[in-house]
C-alpha cells in the first residue's frame, strides 16, 4: 500500500510560494524569511521572476536578504542575465538590498541600457550602491548616456541615482547639457539642479530645464529659484 509523502516545513513552503492566493504566497515568503533555509533560496528567486504581486516581490527580495550572501550571490548573479525582464529586475533589486560589492562586475553596461526601463532602473540603483569608491565618475559617464530616456517616472529614477553619486557627476552632465538633443540637455540640466538643492524635487526642476531650453538662456540663480517658492 502506498504510504503518502511526509509533509514538511520546506515543501509547505515551496507548494505555498505557488498558491494561487496572494495572501498565502505572502505569507509563505514571510515564513522563508523569518526562518531561513538555504535549500529555498532558488525557489524563492524563481518566484521573484513571475510573481505578479509588487508586495509579494518585496517580501520575497526582504526573505532573500535574510540568507547568507554566500547562498544568494551566485543564484542572483545567474539570474541577472536571464532573458526575463521581470528575473533580471528583481535580481537586480535584491542585489541593492544585500549591497554586497561583489556583485558589482555583474552589473554591466548592457544591463545599464537594458531596453527594458524596469530593469534599468533597478540596474541604476543597484549600480549606485554596488559601486567601488573612486569608480562614480565612470559609472556617471554610462549613466549619462540614458538622460532623456522614457517617462518621466524613469527620467526621475535615473536622476536620483546619478545624484546619489555626487560631484563625481558633474562632468558628465555638464557634456549632456551642451549637446544638440534637447531633450537630453533638459534632463541634464534637471539633474544638475537636483545635485545643488535635493529638495526642489523633480517634475519642477525639469519643468525650469526645458523652460531654459526653450528659451536657450542659463538656469535662474538660487536666489531667484526660492523667490519664486
Amino acid at each position: 500500500m502506498a504510504t503518502k509523502r511526509q509533509e514538511t516545513p520546506v515543501t509547505r513552503a515551496l507548494q505555498e510560494l505557488e498558491d494561487s492566493r496572494t495572501s498565502v504566497r505572502l505569507r509563505a515568503a514571510m515564513a522563508i524569511g523569518t526562518a531561513p533555509d538555504p535549500c529555498l533560496v532558488a525557489p524563492l528567486v524563481e518566484r521573484c521572476a513571475i510573481e505578479p504581486e509588487f508586495f509579494v516581490r518585496d517580501m520575497l527580495t526582504w526573505a532573500l536578504v535574510r540568507h547568507p550572501v554566500s547562498v544568494t550571490l551566485p543564484v542572483l548573479l545567474r539570474e541577472v542575465r536571464s532573458e526575463r525582464a521581470q528575473a533580471r529586475s528583481q535580481a537586480l533589486h535584491t542585489l541593492s538590498k544585500i549591497g554586497d560589492r561583489q556583485a558589482w562586475p555583474a552589473i554591466t553596461r548592457t544591463l545599464l541600457c537594458d531596453a527594458d526601463d524596469e530593469v534599468a532602473r533597478s540596474a541604476w540603483r543597484a549600480a549606485v550602491v554596488l559601486v567601488p569608491e573612486g569608480g562614480e565618475a565612470a559609472l556617471a559617464v554610462v549613466l549619462a548616456t540614458q538622460l532623456g530616456r522614457g517617462e518621466q517616472k524613469t527620467q526621475r529614477s535615473l536622476s536620483q541615482a546619478l545624484v546619489a553619486l555626487g560631484e563625481a557627476i558633474e562632468p558628465a552632465l555638464d557634456a549632456a547639457a551642451t549637446g544638440d538633443d534637447t531633450r537630453v540637455r533638459a534632463h541634464a540640466l534637471a539633474t544638475l539642479a537636483l545635485l545643488r538643492d535635493p529638495d526642489a524635487g523633480f517634475a519642477w526642476a525639469l519643468d525650469e530645464a526645458k523652460r531654459v531650453v526653450a528659451l536657450g538662456g542659463a538656469p535662474r540663480t538660487d536666489d531667484e529659484n526660492r523667490a519664486d517658492r
